[in-house]
């Protein structure tokens, strides 16, 4: 989906109306859409599809918006001034972000999706205020005067991703969170909605496992067909695994599908051909299969890397994207679908922690269930040790970093997530879950495949979202197995091979070939960048992790791709803040 710039003055103050002609003199030059929204409201569109602009009683949305199919509606006081916006928030669902203009005409306040699909941010400058998913580099210096980058901020999220999703690298603009609304006339924020209100919901916790199911599969069935119905030419990923073949199941046959696209690993272990042919069997589709090559990550592809308000965890393979968006043109496909996030939500794998969480819904009583011996087996553990383990168990702040090799040790602690202020009362993995939803809110980042097409995860849509935080893990996993009551759901849709499918897809030899075979550019971008001059990267460390025998011996691909990834960005926004 395209992207958006919106500015807003009040009526009395002309001063910010210059500005505003030269914002839109400058995007139209640069091939943008310019277009006024009230006299005192303009905003600039630019992208592969602009976001549709839609009106909801006074709000004006930007981006997809469905109606709930089976809304559920928040506990609130119709006498709150903010009882019309939490139940908006129920009511609809999408990609989108909201702006609420005022008699006069003036942005007042503004919200985000809960999905976290579109990127919501918002400023002041020059007698304006500004909203935004993403600001052109034509336009930063002139809406964006006084933006720095937070070596603080910046070093917490390098050694904890999760710190992303919490707040921005710059000082100067300020994001909302998934399920927020900013009153920009009372400067308050305030959460309309936020997973501690769809955790362990009553009315789902009580069903039984066949309408659980049942509820599950309705609600994959609300993501795909409201998605599908934005999108003209509809392809879909189909990786082998169990995630992407629901979302298949679920758009075919109901959905005209142009092109499945199943990219092939190098090596035994990330080939998964047998997999999607029982798939394309089972659903009597054509499948497109090319082998995926694994490009170096040299500078090239280090600079080509999109770089947008966050660090995008999903650009650095620009030749598999570029791949990817090729064939989708051919093909006429504007919106791919795949199924990311569901690993997450669905709950894999069913770990030991998921017994903590039965403890904790059902206290003694936990030791009189069949899960406490399924999992233990499961996880080969004795049954004693997960009781243990249950009893002692306490509210983790955030995941450990673990042994960084490239980064210098952290001086202060990982910033603390609003979203995991409840995660005593739920328990380990229900506040993984969490975890995982705030992971894959860096799936919607930027990439050069984004910039082709839409890409949709609605496996990280609201209807799923709510569906999957409402039930427990242990209803999710039926006690047994990962992801076992999706593939209950979808026993019906699914071939054999793929249900009891117990392995994945192993990607690390692919990108252990892009580092290594990018080394000769990959050290000095690191050695001698942003990073090691602030002090974030151990120049030390990270001149010995880069070698093909440490990267044999320690494979600390993820840190090494992480660190790219930040790097990058911190150049390209010196760059852009610097003209």
């Amino acid at each position: 989906m395209g992207d958006f710039l919106l500015w807003s003055r009040r009526a009395e103050d002309l001063s910010g109306e210059r500005l505003a002609r030269a914002v839109c003199d400058v995007a139209e030059r640069q091939g943008f859409i310019a277009r006024r929204l009230s006299p005192l409201v303009g905003m600039i569109t630019w992208g592969p599809r602009p976001p549709k602009v839609s009106r909801i009683g006074p709000w004006t949305l930007f981006g997809d918006v469905f109606d709930r199919r089976r809304p559920v509606f928040p506990s609130i006081d119709d006498r709150d001034p903010r009882a019309y916006d939490a139940k908006m928030m129920a009511r609809i669902w999408g990609r989108y972000v909201g702006v609420l203009l005022d008699p006069s005409g003036a942005a007042t306040a503004v919200l985000r999706d809960p999905s976290g699909a579109r990127e919501a941010v918002y400023w002041t400058a020059h007698g304006l205020t500004f909203v935004a998913s993403d600001v052109p580099d034509g336009l930063v210096t002139s809406v964006a005067p006084d933006w720095r980058i937070s070596n603080e901020r910046l070093s917490a999220a390098i050694r904890n991703p999760l710190a992303l999703s919490a707040c921005l690298l710059l000082d100067g603009p300020v994001a909302l969170l998934p399920g927020e609304m900013r009153d920009l006339v009372a400067e308050e924020t305030i959460p309309l909605w936020s997973p501690a209100d769809h955790v362990h919901r009553r009315d789902l916790t009580s069903l039984s496992t066949p309408d659980a199911a049942d509820h599950l599969r309705a609600a994959v069935a609300e993501a795909v067909d409201g998605l599908a119905s934005a999108a003209e030419g509809v392809g879909a990923e189909i990786s082998g695994g169990l995630d992407s073949s629901i979302v298949a199941a679920a758009l075919h046959p109901r959905h005209k599908v142009r092109l499945w696209l199943n990219a092939s690993g190098p090596g035994p272990a990330a080939d998964e051909s047998a997999f999607v042919a029982a798939l394309e069997k089972q659903l009597d589709i054509d499948v497109t299969r090319f082998n995926r090559r694994a490009a170096a990550l040299d500078r090239d592809a280090l600079e080509a890397a999109p770089q947008r308000l966050r660090p995008s965890l999903a650009a650095l393979d620009g030749d598999f994207d570029q791949e990817w968006a090729i064939r989708c043109s051919s093909a006429g496909v504007d919106a791919l679908f795949t199924g990311k996030g569901g690993d997450g939500m669905l709950i894999q794998p069913a770990a030991a922690r998921v017994f903590t969480d039965l403890w904790r819904l059902k206290g003694w009583r936990a030791l009189c269930s069949r899960d406490l011996v399924r999992l233990a087996r499961l996880n080969e553990r004795s049954v004693w040790t997960l009781v243990s383990e249950a009893i002692r168990w306490k509210q983790p702040l955030y995941p450990a970093s673990g042994d960084l090799n490239l980064f210098t040790p952290s001086v202060s602690p990982s910033p603390h997530h609003p979203w995991l202020d409840d995660a005593a009362a739920w328990g380990p993995a229900k506040a993984v879950q969490v975890m995982s939803l705030l992971q894959g809110h860096g799936l919607h980042g930027p990439s050069r495949l984004t910039a082709a097409v839409d890409v949709f995860h609605p496996l990280l849509s609201q209807p799923v979202i709510e569906a999957c935080l409402g039930l427990t893990t242990p209803q999710l996993t039926l006690g047994r197995r990962d992801r076992a009551l999706a593939r209950l759901a979808f026993r019906d849709r699914l071939p054999p091979e793929v249900l009891q499918r117990r392995s994945k897809g192993e990607l690390t030899a692919y990108f252990g070939r892009m580092i290594a075979d990018g080394l000769p550019d990959l050290r000095p971008w690191l050695l001698d960048g942003r990073l090691a001059a602030l002090g974030v990267i151990d120049r030390r460390s990270a001149e010995a992790a880069l070698t093909r025998d440490a990267l044999i011996r320690c494979g600390d691909y993820p840190d090494i791709l992480l660190a790219a990834m930040f790097e990058g960005w911190v150049r390209a926004w010196d760059n852009r803040l610097q003209v």
